[in-house]
């Protein structure tokens, strides 16, 4: 049996590095009314109305080196808090972005970029456990967008002290985590007057997180590819994806696809169909996929849509 005892007083030795703006200034709010009716087939849903509530602050100023600061506060529903960011943009740099809250950074700006008119085939009310690619969004992250690349050429580069940290308050910090360590994104994006032909966009990324959970000795690689092309009133697109959760003890991998197209009949009415397949590799191999047809119909600043999905096996559990 091991013992410990322990005598004394104990200190916690770190440092602390904080960069703080003295004055105050204006936010606005931007937000706006979501409404939303779910129903399945042969399935009590409950209560199948749907109202959103989620809302921006947002403000911006500009330094006296004249480097630009912006600030975003996002609240989801329910005023559940969603993320932060502090942009500073350098003229000769570009935009760096320190986000907290985990998402929209690196490789998760084209996560999923098929064409749709409304949302993704598995995010029109079904449960969305679907594999995506994310990179190292799922904690805090340093972003830079350079903007010294030629026309046409979108580049973004992520980087996070710990992949799966939550976000704390300034001059605090999130805690241990046991499942990620650090991670890198890069993610590009080339539309027309790169690729010379019109319409014609293209999409890549990778990313890497450290794996730091027990018994496994790999890194988490991500890699998407993707390609759009908008002609006349048709916008198509595909994209794939591919995930390696770096486990030895127990491999697991998921291969994703996912496609669609739309169609604007005019200004204001479009129709669209949307496909995503995911195949999970593992101890059980499995597929999970889902397909929307959508519609939707603007009317000045109100917008009606209509989703119709269907999803096998969203939880990876059966075939």
């Amino acid at each position: 049996m091991n013992k410990l005892t322990k005598y004394g007083v104990s200190a916690l030795c770190g440092s602390l590095a904080a960069v703080s703006a003295a004055s105050a200034g204006d936010l606005t709010v931007a937000g706006g009314i979501d409404m939303s009716w779910v129903s399945f087939p042969k399935e009590n849903t409950g209560n199948p109305i749907g109202i959103g509530s989620n809302y921006t602050l947002s403000g911006s100023g500009e330094l006296d080196n004249g480097w630009g600061l912006a600030l975003s506060i996002a609240m989801k529903n329910k005023n559940i808090y969603s993320t932060t960011n502090v942009t500073v943009t350098v003229p000769t740099m570009g935009d760096i972005k320190i986000t907290q809250g985990g998402s929209g950074t690196g490789i998760d700006h084209y996560d999923d970029v098929t064409p749709n008119v409304w949302e993704e085939a598995y995010g029109v009310g079904l449960s969305n456990g679907i594999n995506t690619v994310n990179g190292s969004a799922g904690g805090s992250s340093i972003e830079w967008k350079p903007n010294m690349l030629p026309d046409g050429l979108e580049a973004y580069l992520a980087r996070t002290p710990n992949a799966a940290g939550s976000a704390s308050n300034d001059g605090a910090y999130s805690g241990t985590s046991a499942r990620a360590g650090s991670g890198y994104d890069i993610a590009l994006k080339a539309s027309d007057a790169v690729t010379g032909m019109s319409g014609l966009t293209l999409y890549a990324g990778m990313a890497k997180v450290d794996n730091e959970v027990l018994n496994d000795n790999g890194d988490v690689d991500e890699t998407t590819i993707a390609v759009t092309y908008a002609v006349g009133g048709f916008t198509l697109g595909y994209q794939w994806s591919e995930e390696d959760l770096g486990a030895s003890a127990k491999e697991q991998q998921y291969d994703n696809e996912g496609y669609g197209i739309t169609f604007a009949i005019n200004d204001d009415l479009s129709i669209g169909y949307n496909h995503y397949e995911s195949k999970q590799t593992s101890t059980t191999n499995v597929t999970s996929e889902a397909t929307s047809v959508q519609i939707a119909y603007s009317m000045g600043g109100a917008s009606i849509r209509l989703a119709q999905g269907d999803a096998d096996n969203m939880d990876y559990n059966t075939w």
